[in-house]
């Protein structure tokens, strides 16, 4: 089960939205949709869901156009949450589940095993404004997959999450996309996106910048990023041939390099024959990419 969108634009008026967009997910994958605030990602999801026609383009899922096929495989959890506040925990995940299509007897099951998942058997009973910021986003997460879609999408799932929930919402994801639920997932944390995603697309004022796997967006960098524990002077090490940028964390230094063949001379610089205590060249995070790419903070 594939999806595939294939040269779309949205237009309105005298604005595009989107333009020209093109990228596929297959089954199974966690695909990162990246970009500012205004980047086209909500119209891009508004477009899949068939909530908004395409300009131009095609969306197809496994072949078949979009707006065709039965919107029950389909999942949704948008950046704007919505459940009902005075309705239980419970009965929440029943009736999302039952509006997509499933008989509550068939849902049992599902609502059970992931109020225990969630850790939320002591809320079953309770109305969502009871719950705290962090349990709602849970019932709101679960309703978006309580019917089993093939096809899901998450939009700023960990938003205000500490990292407890957090990291109990990202093993549920996982465990969503191992059992082949194909997962489009978008976040302004980019750390979350490289944890989870393999391929990923970067829109900036709805074009595309890259589209591909996260290996080889960090390849068009390639390893300049160097930290280095040294007794060797800040001002020293900037003015090394091949540094660009120079900072200064609480026990070590990190060095942006115009490209890794630098590091060889820098190496034998610092440790003159002698033990280093740490010198690691890597690839800089897709953080550090994000904002060399589109300019600005991630918010």
């Amino acid at each position: 089960m594939t999806l595939s969108i294939n040269q779309v634009t949205k237009r309105y008026q005298d604005f595009v939205a989107v333009d020209n967009l093109s990228f596929t997910i297959e089954r199974g994958e966690i695909f990162g949709l990246i970009g500012q605030n205004g980047a086209g990602k909500t119209t891009t999801f508004r477009m899949i869901l068939d909530l908004q026609e395409t300009t131009e383009g095609t969306i197809m899922w496994n072949g078949k156009p979009i707006n065709s096929i039965n919107r029950d495989i389909l999942g949704y959890l948008p950046e704007e949450r919505g459940i009902f506040p005075a309705m239980t925990v419970e009965d929440q995940l029943y009736f999302f589940g039952e509006l997509r299509g499933r008989l509550r007897k068939e849902l049992k099951k599902e609502v059970d095993y992931w109020i225990d998942r969630f850790q939320l058997e002591e809320k079953r009973k309770s109305k969502a404004e009871t719950l705290s910021k962090g349990n709602q986003q849970k019932v709101q997460l679960i309703a978006s997959f309580i019917h089993q879609p093939e096809f899901l999408i998450l939009d700023e799932p960990f938003s205000g999450l500490d990292p407890v929930n957090m990291d109990l919402l990202k093993n549920a994801i996982l465990e969503l996309k191992d059992n082949g639920t194909t997962i489009l997932f978008s976040s302004h944390q980019m750390d979350n996106v490289e944890e989870l995603c393999d391929h990923l697309c970067l829109l900036k004022r709805g074009v595309s910048l890259f589209s591909g796997s996260l290996l080889d967006l960090k390849k068009q960098y390639g390893k300049t990023k160097l930290t280095i524990r040294t007794e060797v002077p800040y001002e020293t090490l900037g003015k090394l041939d091949g540094v660009k940028d120079i900072q200064m964390g609480k026990d070590q230094y990190i060095l942006t390099l115009e490209n890794e063949s630098y590091a060889q001379s820098i190496f034998d610089f610092v440790s003159n024959g002698k033990y280093i205590e740490k010198f690691s060249l890597d690839y800089l995070s897709l953080d550090e990419i994000f904002k060399d790419k589109v300019g600005g903070s991630n918010v």
